[in-house]
């Protein structure tokens, strides 16, 4: 699943908004829509705390397989 897919797919999963998943984060929504669309890729500091918020490994979030 590409990148964008998976993280949408984690939000709906876990039954958040895109504004409350960037509330969280302290961002914008429209940055939250962009990672999702492909259009850019969350900072190191995003992914550790979207992993938190998804109970998710980071490789999982970034589909890697170990």
């Amino acid at each position: 699943m590409e990148f964008g897919k998976r993280f949408k797919f984690l939000r709906l999963q876990n039954g958040y908004t895109q504004k409350q998943v960037a509330d969280f984060l302290g961002i914008k929504q429209s940055n939250v829509s962009d990672w999702e669309n492909n259009v850019s890729r969350p900072e190191y500091e995003n992914l550790i705390a979207l992993s938190k918020l998804y109970d998710e490994t980071l490789e999982s979030m970034l589909g890697i397989d170990v």
